[in-house]
């Protein structure tokens, strides 16, 4: 079983989550001015490291927040959470 401190309600099973994907990818400007080869690399392509990674989580059972984790991807340890929208 793996524990993630959700910033609001504190540890939790990671049964009450979901994975949002990469953190801090920002929003395209203008979209509709993005080629269908750039807006597909925006929607599809993340980084994919071995180590520390900033990861988007739901604390979808419980209050339903949003916030950011930094996930070891070779332990799958999460080493911190926050709420902020930059680190």
């Amino acid at each position: 079983m793996l524990l993630i401190t959700c910033p609001w309600c504190g540890p939790r099973d990671e049964t009450e989550f979901q994975y949002g994907g990469q953190a801090h990818v920002a929003y395209p400007e203008d979209p509709s001015a993005l080629s269908d080869e750039e807006w597909a690399s925006y929607l599809f392509y993340r980084d994919n490291p071995e180590g520390r990674f900033r990861e988007r989580w739901v604390h979808g059972v419980g209050c339903r927040k949003w916030f950011n984790a930094v996930r070891d991807t070779r332990s799958y340890e999460i080493i911190e959470t926050y709420t902020g929208a930059s680190r």
